[in-house]
């Protein structure tokens, strides 16, 4: 998949008629991956090539930074996710205060129909763009007409009995409802980093856990989590604390450590991705190390009980 920029890059001569799938795609959930299946199939009726459209940073960190919301992906993550969904490029936009200025029609014109000549371009239901976000569907399709590309939406997608949006999901994850995150994102949510030396307790009361160090921003709240920590491209069931360790008396910023149920050796420097399955319990000070260890085997059985019904 190939990554294109603007205003930096020129689109490559390849880019063949383009058929776009526009948004944010945070999450890259279940309702944007039917935008992008949509587009796939479109770009195979027209013999164009399917595309993403994105924007970094998320334009609410410029237009109004003290509400953005912490987002579900990297930027690195997104993209990883929508080359998976069968794009074969991503433009990403660099959302600037000058470009928050462009009304719908100057962004239209400039982005999708100067730079990109775009044939065919998709967005979710309640996609808004342009200055002050007055840019709807109806105008997205109006200007189409006038350029000469095609405009059409995807209504919202539901999940059993709640509309998927990136909203929802990171309210779900924020208060730890991982299952259910998961579930609207159609996997489970997940973090990357690298591990990182901590300060050795859990191999002290025998538990060593894998300190991950993560750009992610959204966090899952305090608590004990059934995951998986995926390196080397092999993927294995752990339990994974979030916290401040209180019983150790230690204070300071957010600590997530991954103890592994099977020993996986060094994992020092190793980047892995670790993914939320379920929330065990409450992070909570206990009396003491002996009462921690027993609740610690209380929640590797309570984990190999969940994963023995999953695969892993």
């Amino acid at each position: 998949m190939d990554v294109l920029y603007f205003p930096d890059d020129a689109p490559p001569p390849w880019l063949v008629h383009p058929v776009l799938a526009l948004g944010n795609f945070d999450g890259v959930h279940r309702g944007h991956r039917k935008i992008l299946e949509r587009v796939v199939r479109g770009a195979q009726e027209r013999g164009g090539t399917p595309m993403a459209m994105t924007f970094d940073p998320h334009p609410p960190r410029i237009v109004r930074p003290d509400k953005a919301p912490p987002l579900l992906m990297t930027t690195a993550q997104r993209l990883e996710a929508l080359g998976a969904s069968g794009m074969r490029a991503v433009a990403v936009v660099r959302f600037t205060p000058e470009l928050s200025q462009w009304d719908a029609e100057t962004f239209v014109s400039r982005v999708l129909v100067d730079w990109l000549r775009v044939s065919e371009v998709w967005v979710g239901a309640n996609f808004l763009f342009g200055r002050d976000r007055t840019g709807t569907f109806s105008a997205l399709r109006q200007l189409g007409v006038r350029f000469g590309f095609r405009a059409d939406k995807i209504d919202p997608v539901r999940f059993k009995d709640f509309v998927v949006s990136s909203t929802r999901i990171r309210r779900l994850v924020s208060e730890g409802r991982m299952d259910e995150a998961g579930a609207l994102m159609g996997r489970p949510y997940f973090l990357d980093g690298t591990v990182v030396h901590g300060r050795a307790k859990g191999r002290e009361i025998g538990f060593p856990t894998a300190n991950l160090a993560t750009d992610n921003e959204l966090l899952p709240p305090p608590g004990v989590y059934a995951t998986t920590l995926q390196v080397d491209g092999i993927e294995r069931a752990s339990v994974t604390n979030i916290g401040v360790r209180p019983t150790f008396g230690t204070e300071g910023p957010l600590v997530v450590e991954a103890h592994v149920l099977e020993d996986p050796g060094d994992l020092y420097g190793k980047a892995v991705r670790l993914r939320f399955v379920q929330r065990l319990r409450e992070e909570r000070r206990f009396p003491d190390v002996d009462a921690l260890r027993t609740q610690i085997e209380a929640d590797t059985r309570h984990a190999r009980r969940l994963f023995s019904k999953l695969t892993v």
